[in-house]
């Protein structure tokens, strides 16, 4: 079982939340998350993330402002590649 870099961890984190991980990729993932205080902080903010905004109203982001975030994740994703 060969270990995740912290790349590809972020990548995961989705799957990981929503289930979708196979048996080996969840076990890699948990064992880097376990090692990396990086990654495991990463993990708790995005469920941090996951909760607050669960509680809000599809309409409670103005549009500008979800716009400009969502250029920040897209810049984000392709200085990554």
């Amino acid at each position: 079982m060969s270990p995740l870099s912290c790349a590809e961890f972020v990548e995961l984190v989705t799957s990981y939340l929503e289930g979708a991980l196979d048996r080996d990729t969840e076990g890699r993932f948990v064992e880097h998350a376990t090692r990396c205080v990086g990654c495991e902080r990463y993990l708790d903010q995005f469920r941090e993330t996951i909760r607050v905004l669960g509680r809000l109203d599809a309409d409670a982001i103005e549009p500008e402002a979800r716009e400009r975030l969502l250029e920040v994740f897209r810049d984000w994703r392709s200085a990554d590649a």
